[in-house]
């Protein structure tokens, strides 16, 4: 196979190279994928960096979220999920190959009518947003939702899953491209963070309100967006995406009788595997109504191993918008 692997840490994206290795070999509880599609995450850059909580033992392949076809089933499994020839996403160790092996559970089905490139961004940002609207802040018809960094991955999934629950949404974004973006995925409003006294805007688009029902924040902006929330509103911070852990000023909190809450996604695997199911079930509803679509960044196309290290400093440049997919081209196949 081909993959990206890294013996050493580098300084940036652009010193990765593509190597020829033997195909992986499945453990009896895995499934060996061909990889069709590989998506990018800013966590893959901290990781190349040896700057991420989690590091694999040198050397490793990079990479995690992908898409792509059923080369072998699990020898222990007597009902295994898929079969030789399904079409799955999913996320392990190793995405930035032609093959992987992964375990049942990090598997799911692409969805009927998607293409692998839309399929291999959805194993973390949407579940991440529908957990943080619906699981976590009851997100209901009628409610303001300000979701900020709009028009990244988590943002743009996080836009559709409002507006299916029939929420009016105001997307924040630091560019006019950004901005654009977001309303075209439905978003009702869109402003500039970068533009001073932006919370004020989003009050006067609450009328009576004084403020927004639930922010959507994976940028590290509850202080001041505690200052457009509404009474009984609802904050989940998904993450940090400006660099700085917050400080947040609790006497806000206390005289909105606001709900502060986290969203670590990825520990629900651990810590409360049945609600997995129940979201990726409101997920997989929403796609088969014709309300969620992929988030692919579209004004460039990636395709090939190759192009993996200029996708993620585009990434990391925060040059792009959604997510950022590479398409994999398997032996015998042209790049797009």
């Amino acid at each position: 196979m081909r993959a990206i692997q890294v013996k050493a840490y580098v300084s940036g994206p652009g010193d990765l190279t593509v190597s020829t290795l033997p195909n992986p070999t499945p453990q009896p509880d895995q499934y060996l994928i061909a990889i069709h599609a590989t998506a990018t995450n800013f966590f893959d850059l901290l990781q190349i960096r040896g700057k991420y909580q989690h590091q694999p033992p040198l050397p490793w392949i990079s990479g995690s979220e992908f898409s792509g076809v059923i080369l072998s089933i699990p020898s222990t499994s007597r009902s295994p999920a898929f079969k030789v020839g399904d079409r799955v996403f999913g996320a392990a160790q190793g995405g930035y190959a032609t093959h992987v092996c992964a375990k049942e559970e990090a598997l799911r089905p692409v969805p009927k009518g998607w293409d692998f490139v839309d399929a291999a961004g959805l194993m973390v940002t949407a579940p991440t947003s529908y957990a943080a609207l619906v699981t976590r802040a009851g997100v209901k018809k009628g409610d303001y939702v300000l979701i900020h960094a709009a028009a990244g991955g988590v943002g743009l999934a996080a836009v559709q899953v409002a507006k299916a629950f029939g929420a009016i949404v105001i997307a924040t974004a630091g560019s006019e491209r950004k901005l654009e973006v977001a309303k075209g995925y439905g978003a009702d409003y869109a402003i500039d963070y970068n533009m001073k006294g932006w919370e004020e805007e989003v009050k006067k688009l609450t009328p009576g309100r004084k403020g927004v029902d639930i922010v959507f924040d994976p940028v590290g902006m509850v202080n001041i967006s505690l200052k457009c929330t509404a009474w009984n509103g609802r904050i989940v911070v998904i993450g940090f995406a400006a660099g700085n852990i917050e400080k947040v000023a609790m006497n806000r909190v206390l005289l909105k009788n606001v709900s502060l809450v986290g969203l670590h996604w990825g520990m629900y695997a651990k810590e409360e595997v049945e609600t997995v199911g129940v979201v990726w079930k409101g997920l997989f509803k929403l796609m088969e109504e014709g309300k969620f679509r992929g988030t692919v960044y579209g004004d460039r196309t990636f395709s090939g191993l190759e192009s993996v290290g200029e996708a993620l400093g585009m990434l990391g440049r925060r040059e792009t918008w959604g997510k950022v997919v590479v398409a994999v081209p398997q032996e015998g196949q042209s790049k797009l």
